[in-house]
Protein backbone atom coordinates (compact mmCIF):
# COMPACT_ATOMS: atom_id res chain seq x y z
CA UNK A 1 0.00 0.00 0.00
CA UNK A 2 2.77 2.49 0.84
CA UNK A 3 4.65 1.71 -2.20
CA UNK A 4 1.42 2.18 -4.65
CA UNK A 5 0.91 5.96 -2.38
CA UNK A 6 4.40 6.43 -3.48
CA UNK A 7 4.35 6.29 -7.05
CA UNK A 8 1.08 8.24 -6.50
CA UNK A 9 3.01 10.85 -4.86
CA UNK A 10 5.85 10.59 -7.83
CA UNK A 11 3.62 10.57 -10.38
CA UNK A 12 2.06 13.84 -9.02
CA UNK A 13 5.27 15.70 -8.40
CA UNK A 14 5.84 14.70 -12.42
CA UNK A 15 2.49 16.03 -13.52
CA UNK A 16 3.18 19.24 -11.88
CA UNK A 17 6.89 19.44 -13.06
CA UNK A 18 5.59 19.37 -16.61
CA UNK A 19 2.47 21.76 -16.62
CA UNK A 20 4.46 24.17 -14.88
CA UNK A 21 7.80 23.89 -17.70
CA UNK A 22 7.46 25.77 -20.94
CA UNK A 23 5.96 23.90 -24.29
CA UNK A 24 8.03 21.84 -26.21
CA UNK A 25 7.61 19.31 -28.82
CA UNK A 26 7.19 15.99 -27.22
CA UNK A 27 9.80 13.09 -28.85
CA UNK A 28 8.96 10.19 -26.32
CA UNK A 29 5.58 9.22 -24.77
CA UNK A 30 7.43 11.12 -21.26
CA UNK A 31 7.52 14.51 -22.62
CA UNK A 32 3.83 14.77 -23.03
CA UNK A 33 2.13 16.39 -19.98
CA UNK A 34 0.60 14.44 -17.35
CA UNK A 35 3.17 11.30 -18.20
CA UNK A 36 5.28 10.58 -16.18
CA UNK A 37 7.19 6.78 -15.86
CA UNK A 38 3.91 5.39 -14.54
CA UNK A 39 1.72 6.31 -16.39
CA UNK A 40 3.68 5.76 -19.61
CA UNK A 41 4.15 2.83 -18.56
CA UNK A 42 0.32 1.82 -18.26
CA UNK A 43 -0.25 3.33 -21.81
CA UNK A 44 2.74 0.72 -23.21
CA UNK A 45 0.80 -2.38 -21.29
CA UNK A 46 -2.71 -0.63 -23.07
CA UNK A 47 -0.86 -0.44 -26.64
CA UNK A 48 -0.38 2.83 -26.92
CA UNK A 49 2.88 2.69 -27.59
CA UNK A 50 3.20 5.73 -30.17
CA UNK A 51 1.60 9.26 -30.27
CA UNK A 52 -0.62 7.94 -33.33
CA UNK A 53 -2.38 5.65 -30.89
CA UNK A 54 -2.80 8.30 -28.03
CA UNK A 55 -3.49 11.54 -30.98
CA UNK A 56 -6.67 9.33 -31.79
CA UNK A 57 -7.65 8.58 -28.57
CA UNK A 58 -10.37 10.34 -26.69
CA UNK A 59 -10.00 11.97 -23.51
CA UNK A 60 -12.24 9.09 -21.36
CA UNK A 61 -10.46 6.50 -22.94
CA UNK A 62 -6.98 7.76 -21.92
CA UNK A 63 -8.57 8.41 -18.34
CA UNK A 64 -9.62 5.02 -18.02
CA UNK A 65 -6.43 3.63 -18.87
CA UNK A 66 -4.22 5.84 -17.38
CA UNK A 67 -5.85 7.47 -14.73
CA UNK A 68 -5.06 10.93 -15.10
CA UNK A 69 -8.16 13.01 -15.18
CA UNK A 70 -9.72 14.11 -18.03
CA UNK A 71 -8.48 17.41 -18.44
CA UNK A 72 -5.31 16.07 -18.25
CA UNK A 73 -5.64 13.94 -20.58
CA UNK A 74 -7.01 16.29 -23.32
CA UNK A 75 -4.06 18.05 -22.56
CA UNK A 76 -2.12 14.65 -23.22
CA UNK A 77 -3.93 14.21 -26.64
CA UNK A 78 -3.62 17.94 -27.83
CA UNK A 79 -0.02 17.42 -27.03
CA UNK A 80 0.59 14.26 -29.22
CA UNK A 81 -1.51 15.82 -31.90
CA UNK A 82 0.97 18.87 -31.76
CA UNK A 83 3.63 16.40 -32.03
CA UNK A 84 2.47 14.99 -35.42
CA UNK A 85 1.64 18.31 -36.76
CA UNK A 86 -1.89 16.66 -37.13
CA UNK A 87 -4.07 19.96 -39.52
CA UNK A 88 -5.16 20.95 -42.70
CA UNK A 89 -3.59 19.12 -45.77
CA UNK A 90 -3.86 20.72 -49.36
CA UNK A 91 -5.28 17.87 -51.80
CA UNK A 92 -2.13 17.44 -54.08
CA UNK A 93 -0.21 16.26 -50.34
CA UNK A 94 -3.18 13.86 -50.07
CA UNK A 95 -3.43 12.40 -53.57
CA UNK A 96 0.84 11.93 -53.02
CA UNK A 97 -0.34 9.96 -49.98
CA UNK A 98 -3.11 8.21 -52.12
CA UNK A 99 -0.91 6.66 -53.95
CA UNK A 100 0.86 4.50 -51.71
CA UNK A 101 -2.88 2.82 -51.77
CA UNK A 102 -2.62 -0.65 -53.21
CA UNK A 103 -5.95 -2.91 -54.19
CA UNK A 104 -5.92 -7.25 -53.16
CA UNK A 105 -7.92 -8.93 -55.60
CA UNK A 106 -10.80 -10.68 -54.76
CA UNK A 107 -10.26 -13.45 -57.63
CA UNK A 108 -13.40 -11.80 -60.44
CA UNK A 109 -11.87 -9.34 -62.58
CA UNK A 110 -15.70 -8.11 -62.70
CA UNK A 111 -16.06 -8.05 -58.83
CA UNK A 112 -12.53 -6.07 -58.56
CA UNK A 113 -13.87 -3.48 -61.71
CA UNK A 114 -17.01 -2.97 -59.95
CA UNK A 115 -14.75 -1.36 -56.58
CA UNK A 116 -12.37 0.03 -58.87
CA UNK A 117 -9.65 -2.56 -59.04
CA UNK A 118 -9.58 -4.78 -55.77
CA UNK A 119 -10.34 -4.39 -52.03
CA UNK A 120 -8.39 -0.86 -51.37
CA UNK A 121 -6.11 -0.58 -48.12
CA UNK A 122 -6.70 2.49 -45.99
CA UNK A 123 -10.62 1.53 -46.61
CA UNK A 124 -13.33 -0.87 -44.86
CA UNK A 125 -14.86 -2.90 -47.62
CA UNK A 126 -17.73 -4.54 -46.46
CA UNK A 127 -19.88 -7.46 -47.61
CA UNK A 128 -23.75 -7.92 -46.17
CA UNK A 129 -26.28 -10.47 -47.85
CA UNK A 130 -28.33 -13.53 -46.26
CA UNK A 131 -26.68 -16.86 -45.61
CA UNK A 132 -24.60 -18.79 -48.41
CA UNK A 133 -24.54 -15.22 -50.24
CA UNK A 134 -20.67 -15.25 -50.78
CA UNK A 135 -19.24 -13.32 -48.11
CA UNK A 136 -17.20 -15.43 -46.33
CA UNK A 137 -15.81 -17.04 -49.52
CA UNK A 138 -14.52 -13.55 -50.60
CA UNK A 139 -13.00 -13.13 -46.94
CA UNK A 140 -10.83 -16.80 -47.60
CA UNK A 141 -9.85 -15.90 -51.55
CA UNK A 142 -8.73 -12.03 -49.99
CA UNK A 143 -6.76 -14.11 -47.39
CA UNK A 144 -5.02 -16.40 -50.01
CA UNK A 145 -4.79 -13.74 -52.66
CA UNK A 146 -3.27 -11.27 -50.78
CA UNK A 147 -0.16 -13.24 -50.23
CA UNK A 148 0.51 -13.25 -54.03
CA UNK A 149 2.91 -10.95 -55.53
CA UNK A 150 1.33 -7.15 -56.68
CA UNK A 151 1.11 -8.34 -60.69
CA UNK A 152 -0.97 -11.10 -59.66
CA UNK A 153 -3.20 -8.92 -56.95
CA UNK A 154 -1.42 -9.75 -53.96
CA UNK A 155 0.93 -7.31 -51.63
CA UNK A 156 3.69 -9.63 -51.77
CA UNK A 157 4.78 -13.25 -50.74
CA UNK A 158 5.44 -11.97 -46.99
CA UNK A 159 2.07 -10.10 -46.63
CA UNK A 160 -0.05 -11.92 -43.86
CA UNK A 161 -3.51 -11.99 -42.68
CA UNK A 162 -5.34 -11.31 -39.31
CA UNK A 163 -8.57 -12.90 -39.30
CA UNK A 164 -11.32 -12.65 -36.68
CA UNK A 165 -14.00 -15.31 -36.54
CA UNK A 166 -16.99 -14.49 -34.46
CA UNK A 167 -19.51 -17.45 -36.26
CA UNK A 168 -17.04 -19.93 -36.50
CA UNK A 169 -17.04 -20.49 -39.91
CA UNK A 170 -13.16 -20.41 -40.64
CA UNK A 171 -12.14 -23.48 -42.30
CA UNK A 172 -8.41 -24.03 -42.82
CA UNK A 173 -9.31 -26.79 -45.25
CA UNK A 174 -11.09 -23.68 -47.56
CA UNK A 175 -7.58 -22.13 -46.93
CA UNK A 176 -5.79 -25.36 -48.43
CA UNK A 177 -7.94 -25.83 -51.23
CA UNK A 178 -7.97 -22.48 -52.29
CA UNK A 179 -4.33 -21.67 -52.14
CA UNK A 180 -3.54 -25.44 -54.17
CA UNK A 181 -6.43 -23.80 -56.83
CA UNK A 182 -3.42 -20.78 -57.54
CA UNK A 183 -0.76 -23.26 -57.26
CA UNK A 184 0.87 -21.81 -54.09
CA UNK A 185 2.12 -23.47 -51.05
CA UNK A 186 -1.04 -24.20 -48.99
CA UNK A 187 1.57 -24.99 -45.93
CA UNK A 188 2.87 -21.51 -46.09
CA UNK A 189 -0.18 -19.96 -46.91
CA UNK A 190 -1.98 -21.18 -43.45
CA UNK A 191 0.90 -19.73 -41.81
CA UNK A 192 0.49 -16.20 -42.21
CA UNK A 193 -3.15 -16.24 -41.73
CA UNK A 194 -3.20 -15.62 -37.81
CA UNK A 195 -6.99 -16.36 -36.81
CA UNK A 196 -8.85 -15.54 -33.36
CA UNK A 197 -12.13 -16.83 -32.52
CA UNK A 198 -14.05 -13.93 -30.61
CA UNK A 199 -16.59 -15.65 -27.85
CA UNK A 200 -18.61 -11.98 -27.39
CA UNK A 201 -18.65 -8.55 -28.63
CA UNK A 202 -16.01 -7.24 -25.90
CA UNK A 203 -13.49 -9.73 -26.76
CA UNK A 204 -14.30 -8.85 -30.72
CA UNK A 205 -13.48 -5.08 -30.09
CA UNK A 206 -10.27 -6.49 -27.97
CA UNK A 207 -8.93 -8.42 -30.30
CA UNK A 208 -9.29 -5.20 -32.65
CA UNK A 209 -7.40 -3.12 -29.69
CA UNK A 210 -4.72 -5.51 -29.22
CA UNK A 211 -4.10 -5.91 -33.31
CA UNK A 212 -1.80 -2.85 -33.13
CA UNK A 213 1.05 -5.49 -31.34
CA UNK A 214 0.29 -8.39 -34.06
CA UNK A 215 0.72 -5.90 -36.68
CA UNK A 216 4.42 -4.39 -35.69
CA UNK A 217 5.69 -8.03 -34.92
CA UNK A 218 4.59 -9.09 -38.66
CA UNK A 219 3.35 -7.30 -41.86
CA UNK A 220 0.24 -7.67 -41.97
CA UNK A 221 -1.70 -6.31 -45.02
CA UNK A 222 -5.34 -7.19 -44.31
CA UNK A 223 -7.93 -7.55 -41.81
CA UNK A 224 -11.00 -9.75 -41.87
CA UNK A 225 -13.68 -9.65 -39.50
CA UNK A 226 -16.46 -12.18 -40.39
CA UNK A 227 -19.03 -10.84 -39.06
CA UNK A 228 -19.04 -7.90 -37.88
CA UNK A 229 -22.06 -7.77 -36.14
CA UNK A 230 -23.13 -11.42 -35.15
CA UNK A 231 -21.77 -10.92 -31.30
CA UNK A 232 -23.14 -7.38 -31.07
CA UNK A 233 -26.57 -8.91 -32.28
CA UNK A 234 -26.81 -11.67 -29.63
CA UNK A 235 -25.04 -9.50 -26.87
CA UNK A 236 -27.18 -6.61 -27.40
CA UNK A 237 -31.16 -7.74 -27.52
CA UNK A 238 -34.33 -5.13 -27.23
CA UNK A 239 -34.53 -1.19 -28.48
CA UNK A 240 -33.26 -0.53 -24.57
CA UNK A 241 -29.96 -1.74 -25.45
CA UNK A 242 -29.99 -0.40 -28.64
CA UNK A 243 -28.17 2.96 -28.06
CA UNK A 244 -25.43 0.91 -26.04
CA UNK A 245 -25.00 -1.52 -29.36
CA UNK A 246 -24.56 1.31 -31.50
CA UNK A 247 -22.15 3.32 -29.50
CA UNK A 248 -19.28 0.10 -28.73
CA UNK A 249 -19.97 -0.90 -32.85
CA UNK A 250 -19.28 2.86 -33.58
CA UNK A 251 -16.48 2.70 -31.06
CA UNK A 252 -15.58 -0.67 -32.59
CA UNK A 253 -15.21 0.13 -36.35
CA UNK A 254 -13.32 3.22 -36.17
CA UNK A 255 -10.56 1.48 -34.15
CA UNK A 256 -10.59 -0.77 -37.94
CA UNK A 257 -10.37 2.27 -39.67
CA UNK A 258 -7.45 3.41 -37.60
CA UNK A 259 -5.56 0.61 -38.23
CA UNK A 260 -5.95 1.02 -41.63
CA UNK A 261 -5.02 4.32 -41.87
CA UNK A 262 -2.20 3.92 -39.70
CA UNK A 263 -0.99 0.85 -41.38
CA UNK A 264 -1.69 1.24 -44.82
CA UNK A 265 -3.70 -1.98 -44.79
CA UNK A 266 -7.19 -3.24 -46.22
CA UNK A 267 -10.28 -4.41 -43.92
CA UNK A 268 -12.67 -6.72 -45.50
CA UNK A 269 -16.12 -6.90 -43.07
CA UNK A 270 -18.85 -9.13 -43.56
CA UNK A 271 -22.37 -8.38 -42.16
CA UNK A 272 -25.43 -9.97 -41.25
CA UNK A 273 -29.05 -9.11 -42.53
CA UNK A 274 -32.55 -8.90 -41.46
CA UNK A 275 -35.74 -8.55 -43.57
CA UNK A 276 -38.10 -5.50 -42.53
CA UNK A 277 -41.78 -6.58 -42.28
CA UNK A 278 -42.86 -3.15 -43.16
CA UNK A 279 -41.46 -3.08 -46.98
CA UNK A 280 -44.17 -4.38 -49.42
CA UNK A 281 -42.68 -3.96 -52.54
CA UNK A 282 -39.47 -4.23 -53.37
CA UNK A 283 -36.20 -6.55 -51.64
CA UNK A 284 -37.14 -6.66 -47.88
CA UNK A 285 -33.40 -7.06 -46.79
CA UNK A 286 -31.69 -4.95 -44.67
CA UNK A 287 -28.05 -5.37 -43.23
CA UNK A 288 -27.25 -5.05 -39.38
CA UNK A 289 -25.26 -1.98 -37.92
CA UNK A 290 -27.82 0.75 -39.12
CA UNK A 291 -25.95 4.59 -40.23
CA UNK A 292 -23.25 3.40 -38.06
CA UNK A 293 -22.31 0.94 -40.48
CA UNK A 294 -23.43 2.34 -43.21
CA UNK A 295 -21.74 5.28 -43.06
CA UNK A 296 -17.78 3.73 -41.61
CA UNK A 297 -17.43 1.48 -44.66
CA UNK A 298 -16.20 3.14 -47.56
CA UNK A 299 -17.44 0.23 -49.71
CA UNK A 300 -20.46 -1.66 -49.39
CA UNK A 301 -21.43 -4.66 -51.24
CA UNK A 302 -24.37 -6.55 -51.12
CA UNK A 303 -24.23 -10.41 -52.45
CA UNK A 304 -26.67 -12.58 -53.24
CA UNK A 305 -26.95 -16.47 -54.25
CA UNK A 306 -28.07 -16.89 -57.61
CA UNK A 307 -28.44 -20.38 -59.49
CA UNK A 308 -25.23 -22.85 -58.78
CA UNK A 309 -22.44 -21.36 -58.08
CA UNK A 310 -23.03 -17.85 -59.40
CA UNK A 311 -23.22 -14.96 -57.31
CA UNK A 312 -24.15 -11.34 -57.74
CA UNK A 313 -22.75 -8.52 -56.30
CA UNK A 314 -23.97 -4.75 -56.42
CA UNK A 315 -22.16 -1.86 -55.27
CA UNK A 316 -24.42 0.01 -52.31
CA UNK A 317 -22.08 2.77 -51.23
CA UNK A 318 -18.86 4.25 -52.39
CA UNK A 319 -16.74 6.99 -52.39
CA UNK A 320 -15.31 7.25 -56.04
CA UNK A 321 -17.19 4.36 -58.01
CA UNK A 322 -20.50 4.46 -59.63
CA UNK A 323 -23.21 2.16 -58.12
CA UNK A 324 -23.59 -0.52 -60.38
CA UNK A 325 -23.67 -4.72 -60.29
CA UNK A 326 -21.84 -7.84 -61.78
CA UNK A 327 -22.06 -11.57 -61.46
CA UNK A 328 -19.27 -13.70 -60.01
CA UNK A 329 -18.84 -17.57 -59.18
CA UNK A 330 -18.05 -19.34 -55.99
CA UNK A 331 -15.98 -22.65 -57.27
CA UNK A 332 -14.49 -25.47 -55.53
CA UNK A 333 -11.41 -23.45 -56.80
CA UNK A 334 -12.35 -20.03 -55.55
CA UNK A 335 -14.11 -16.62 -56.56
CA UNK A 336 -14.19 -16.24 -60.34
CA UNK A 337 -15.73 -14.84 -62.69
Amino acid sequence: MAKKDAEMVMEMVEKTEKEEKPTKKAKVLEDLPGVGDVTAEKLRRAGYVDFEKIAAASPHELDEIAEIGVETAKKTISAARDALEMGYDTADVILERRKLVSRISTGSKELDNLIGGGVETMAITECYGKFSSGKSQVGFQLAVNVQKPAHEGGMGEDSEVLFIDTESTFRPERIVQLAEASGMDAEKVLKKIHVAKAINSDHQMILVDKADEMIRAHPVKLIVVDSMTSHFRSDYVGRGALGERQQKLNKHVHALQRLADQYNLAIYITNQVMDRPDIMFGDPTVPIGGHVLAHAATYRLYLRKGKEEKRSARLVDSPSMPEGECVFKVTPKGVMD
